[in-house]
């Protein structure tokens, strides 16, 4: 459809529009004369009026998709073309993330393993945030704190499968609007990094009663689980994960050639799921010995010795356990 027909059909529904206020001109007339009409003719200009304005809720919520699909269009083509005229431009140093629909185009043409957002994808893109989360809170503690603190969440490498979660949502909740524009991702971001926060807390204080984070001291906090500044933040993630770190990741992934890609997935995949199980297990008997509780068993003795306090608090570091 050339541009001039889809101008033409918005201007054939205002002459549309013109011409129907003739008709209502003539109902008007009629409701405030209904008065004087027999109670059959109120009968007909009832049923007139109410087929008449259900025909019109129709109408009214045709158009309102009709307005939604020509905004959400022009919004989607200004943003391809921006993006893709600044694509992997340099920037002094850096150069930009390349477009998302780049990274499409590239997926399709190579056929890669990981296309889209398939099991490779989610799989690879939770595994390297885990990672990418530890390395960035151990750049922030040391920037504001002056000194490194393991921000692990598993007892085996440098992981935490909160960034890894955090990461999977936030690219399977906004993907669909990755060649939006910035401002949809900030809104979806804070809502999705929020409610993430939000269950994430609530499941570790429900699970071992203990907590790794606490904004009761912040203004326009919920619970102490999550707060308007912070969610402000998930927001600006939010920007720059589907702008720009989402992009990039998938650039490299798409440079793993197809069969070494499947199978370094699945063998990453089996060791952050043992990785998991295996802390779950190690926090839990913390937990139990923190309240006193002598082993119960052969498991018990083995995380007993293997995972002792000290240890944990080395890898757990802002984890506190409720007095209860």
């Amino acid at each position: 459809m050339e541009e001039k027909d889809l101008l033409g059909y918005s201007q054939d529904v205002l002459r549309f529009e013109k011409a129907l206020e003739v008709r209502y001109e003539g109902y008007y007339e009629r409701l405030a004369a209904q008065q004087e009409l027999s109670a059959e003719e109120q009968a007909v200009l009832r049923a007139e009026v109410t087929q008449e304005t259900e025909t019109l809720k129709e109408a009214a919520a045709s158009l309102r998709q009709a307005h939604q699909w020509a905004s959400d269009r022009a919004d989607e083509l200004t943003t391809r073309l921006r993006e893709g005229q600044e694509s992997s431009r340099r920037k002094g140093l850096f150069r930009h993330a390349p477009a998302n629909s780049v990274i499409d185009l590239e997926e399709e043409r190579a056929d890669s393993f990981a296309s889209g957002v398939n099991f490779y994808k989610v799989a690879l893109i939770c595994i390297a945030g885990s990672f990418a989360g530890v390395v960035v809170e151990l750049l922030w503690c040391l920037f504001r704190n002056g000194y490194l603190e393991s921000r692990s969440g598993l007892v085996y490498g440098p992981f935490n499968p909160v960034y890894g979660i955090g990461a999977v949502i936030m690219t399977l909740t906004l993907y669909r609007y990755r060649n939006r524009s910035s401002s949809i991702s900030f809104f979806g971001g804070a809502l999705v990094g929020s409610v993430i926060e939000y269950l994430l807390s609530w499941g570790q204080e429900t699970l071992f009663g203990s907590t790794s984070w606490d904004y009761s001291h912040m203004p326009f906090n919920l619970n102490g689980r999550i707060c308007l500044l912070y969610s402000l933040f998930w927001g600006i993630l939010g920007v720059l994960w589907i702008k720009s770190i989402y992009p990039r990741t998938a650039q490299v992934i798409l440079k793993i050639p197809n069969r070494f890609g499947r199978i370094l997935t699945w063998v990453l995949t089996v060791f952050m799921v043992f990785d998991c199980a295996v802390s779950l297990l190690a926090v839990d008997r913390w937990s139990e010995r923190v309240q006193g509780d002598p082993p119960a068993s052969a498991v018990d003795t083995f995380f007993d010795q293997h995972f002792p306090d000290d240890r944990m608090e080395r890898i757990y570091a802002n984890m506190e356990f409720g007095t209860d």
